[in-house]
């Protein structure tokens, strides 16, 4: 038998001191995981180009610079290439307006548990001034100065009036806490038998769409100081098509499928107790367009530009979609990237080793039903200061 360890619950602890993709460069890594969200994220640049161009240009002399922020950025190499398309289309809006562009400046913004040295590592070199404009037109170069910055995007994290472009891409569905109603076992809500909210009860999800929803009203709080005026946002979540809360789209199938009788597998064999199986719950929802919509307007601050459910796809990436085996896991591998730092942090890593490899079979042996029903939908926002 696996000894089960003395770990503390994840709804014990600070959620934002351990919440993380799965840092370095290994096979469950984050970074060899997100193949997938670079391409959903490529199939909605014309989404980010129309944004892009409702930013105001400063055309003073001596402008300050030009600063976008990647909130949620992780450790792969998506952010960057963002933050190089934003500072290519803005440069090229500043020279179509015969306006000398500004000097850019971007931060790389997420949770201090984040591996920000394999992102670090990953940026190209930067350009003197005196060739920024060859090395617009050029890969292989950065134009522009980057800073790292920790802490929760629910709370402020720079200066007031300071940000021309907020761009944050599948990270508001993570939410700040799980509820603690979830977590309570006196609670009508107590997520009892489920790691995930998907296929529980109305109870519980309420207590997650209010969770949601009162974090994206501090998000938007925090831009509405930062930004500048004629500064926007481009915001993109996991969103569902279902207007009931429980049934999560493509982010219930990810969890509440073979990740959740992956568990219930550990508990009858007797590696894990149940109550420790009730006590871990994955802290994301993924709302509806009306869910995203409501907390935009009561704030107030920003003016929908446009806002849209748009099809993803599938998270999976696979050269062979008939090897069942590689589909299980690439499936085990998509999870443990994104919730494996909390499992570990719940049952420790014998047990969340034990948990994935009964991900990777159960996947394997559903491979094609994966390969069909795994999809995303995306909320998409675009939103303006004035």
């Amino acid at each position: 038998m696996v000894s089960k360890g003395d770990n503390v619950a994840v709804c014990n602890m600070k959620l934002e001191r351990l919440l993380s993709m799965k840092g370095g460069k290994g096979q469950d890594s984050y970074a060899n995981n997100s193949q997938a969200q670079a391409m959903h994220a490529r199939s909605m640049l014309h989404l980010l180009e129309e944004t892009l161009d409702n930013v105001h240009l400063n055309s003073s002399v001596n402008p300050s610079p030009f600063t976008a922020v990647d909130l949620g950025c992780s450790s792969g190499a998506n952010t960057i290439h963002i933050i190089d398309f934003i500072v290519k289309h803005i440069s090229k809006r500043f020279d179509t307006a015969g306006i000398d562009p500004p000097e850019f400046t971007a931060f790389f913004s997420d949770l201090p548990s984040n591996d920000f040295n394999t992102l670090f590592q990953l940026l190209p070199p930067l350009v003197s001034n005196s060739c920024m404009e060859e090395c617009l037109a050029a890969d292989g170069n950065r134009s522009y100065f980057v800073a790292g910055v920790p802490g929760s995007f629910y709370r402020r994290l720079f200066p007031a009036r300071t940000i021309d472009i907020f761009h944050s891409a599948f990270s508001l569905h993570w939410l700040s806490q799980v509820p603690e109603s979830v977590t309570d076992r006196r609670s009508t809500a107590y997520n009892r038998g489920r790691v995930f909210i998907h296929g529980a009860g109305e109870e519980m999800a309420t207590a997650y769409k209010r969770q949601f929803q009162a974090d994206l009203a501090e998000f938007l709080r925090a831009r509405a100081a930062e930004v500048k005026r004629g500064g926007v946002m481009f915001l993109v979540c996991l969103g569902r098509t279902s207007v009931d809360p429980t049934d999560q789209g493509g982010a219930g199938l990810l969890f509440g499928t073979h990740f959740q009788d992956a568990w219930d597998d550990l508990v009858r064999e007797g590696l894990v107790a149940a109550e420790k199986r009730d006590g871990f719950n994955i802290p994301v929802y993924a709302p509806s367009l009306q869910d995203f919509k409501e907390v935009v307007e009561a704030d107030g601050s920003f003016t929908i530009e446009k806002l849209v459910v748009y099809k993803g796809g599938s998270p999976l990436v696979v050269s062979e979609p008939d090897d069942a085996s590689e589909v299980g896991r690439a499936f085990a591998c998509s999870c443990r990237s994104v919730a494996g730092v909390l499992v570990e942090a719940h049952i420790g890593e014998e047990l969340s080793n034990e948990l994935f490899s009964r991900v990777e079979r159960r996947a394997t042996s559903h491979a094609k039903d994966v390969l069909v029903n795994l999809q995303f939908f995306h909320i998409v926002a675009s939103l303006s200061f004035t």
